[in-house]
Parts: C-alpha cells; structure tokens; sequence
C-alpha cells in the first residue's frame, strides 16, 4: 500500500530549468491526495517558495525544505535542524572570500542575502522567486542558521572541492544543482528528514515512493521502497535508485493508471 510520495523539484519533478508544475503535475499530485497518498516536496529551496510553487495543493502536502533542515506537514513543524553559529558564520567568511561566490543563508521563511552582484539579487527575487531580506552584513543575522548555500553562477564545479575538503567534515556538504553547493548541519539530510516524516505519520519504506536526481537526494533513496532516478542524472547518482524514468509524471501516469484497476492506492 503506497501512503507517501516524496519528490525532489529542480532537475526532478520541475526539468529543463522549469519554475512552475505542469498541469499535468498538478493534476497527478490532486489524484493522489484525493486517494489518502502524501506529496512531499524534499527541495533545497525554502519553505514560502515551496507554498507558493504548489498553491492550493500546499494545504495537504508535506514539505522535506532546506536540503532536510526543516520539515512542515499540513503547516505543522515536523523538524527544524540549525547549523552552529560559529561554524555557519566560519563558512560564509570563506564564501564571502571566494571570487565569483555568493551567499545564500537561509532561515524558516526567508533568505538572507550580502549580494556581490545584481545578476544574483535578480535571480533569487525574480526567477527563483524566494523570499528576500538583502543585509549590509550577513555576518549579523540573528535568525538561526538552516542552511548555508554557494552559489557560482558560471558552475559550481571548480570550487566544490575546495569547500568539500574545508567543511565537508564538520557540515554536511552536498552539491544540489549545477551552480549550488549546500551546508546543513552534519546529520541533516534529506534522508533524515523523510525519516523524520514517516516515523510522524507512521508510515513505512515499503509504503514509500521516492524520485531525485542529484547528490543531495541520495540519502532519499535508502528510504523507500521505490526510487526512481531521472535519466538526466549521472551515473553515480544513478547507481543508487532502483529503476530510472525520464520524468516523474511517466511513473505517476502509469500508477494511477494501474492502481485505478485495481480499485485505488488504498
């Protein structure tokens, strides 16, 4: 009996550098909670955004935000995992440092911004479409630390070592898209996170269903008992999921499909 559905967005169940759902999408994800199945959206971006990506469906999903540091299910606080201070602050000097890097700090319900440049500011106002507080000194941010992002808007590649050798054995450090590179603290993933979910809802891995498509969804996939990695993904990533597809709505087209013969997912 499958109960909950968690999907990564970027690369995922949003492709091709997509900011919104397909109708398609939309309708699935409407099929599948009208049937008592749970949608969540396990996502590096932050919780508002997530609301506002999902709309009215917002009110019964689940929300896996922040890489895994923090989990809201039907508007109720699951987990909120910080990072310590002085290490956030330690690795946002070294962005800081880093020509060519930002910095993206991220709270429960906005991201805090020392912006380098205007392309970045723009980016994260009007594409990404976060909530936005721009700070004269990140360093004073007085909200707890969830997740600490670089981004390199030429590709994270080049600097992604550096940052792997200098934090990656205080924080868990995880590239989640083609210029990102994350921070959490060290047991925060989105593994972690999904666990957190269905021990809330006592749900199962057998009674789970996962999609991603990069590093940071790697920890999803020892979760359930379905995983499914997009085509698009490289091969190390790949070699952690039980079967491929090109595209999320392709699974979920033919298991309500199926299920719908059998007489409903529950």
């Amino acid at each position: 009996m499958l109960r909950l559905i968690a999907s990564d967005l970027d690369g995922t169940l949003l492709q091709n550098g997509a900011q919104s759902l397909t109708e398609r999408a939309a309708e699935q994800i409407r099929c599948l909670q009208e049937q008592g199945v749970i949608f969540a959206a396990a996502s590096g971006r932050q919780y508002p955004n997530l609301q506002r990506l999902f709309g009215g469906l917002s009110e019964q999903m689940a929300f896996i935000c922040e890489n895994g540091a923090y989990v809201v299910y039907r508007g109720e606080e699951i987990a909120s995992v910080p990072m310590e201070r002085s290490l956030g602050l330690e690795i946002m000097r070294d962005i800081y440092s880093m020509e060519g890097c930002e910095i993206l700090l991220s709270g429960k319900n906005t991201s805090y911004l020392q912006p380098k440049s205007e392309e970045y500011l723009h980016r994260m106002k009007n594409i990404v479409k976060n909530n936005v507080t721009v700070v004269e000194d990140i360093m004073k941010v007085e909200e707890p630390f969830l997740k600490i992002s670089v981004c390199r808007l030429e590709g994270i590649g080049e600097v992604a070592e550096h940052f792997h050798t200098a934090f990656g054995h205080r924080a868990k450090a995880t590239v989640s898209g083609f210029a990102w590179l994350d921070f959490t603290a060290e047991n925060v993933n989105k593994g972690t996170a999904l666990t957190a979910l269905q021990q809330k809802l006592s749900i199962t891995p057998e009674e789970t269903m996962v999609f991603g498509d990069n590093y940071n969804d790697l920890d999803m996939f020892s979760c359930a008992a379905e995983s499914y990695v997009m085509e698009s993904a490289v091969l190390e990533v790949k070699a952690y999921a039980k079967a491929e597809a090109a595209c999320v709505e392709e699974v979920l087209d033919r298991l309500l499909a199926e299920e719908t013969q059998k007489g409903g997912l529950k």
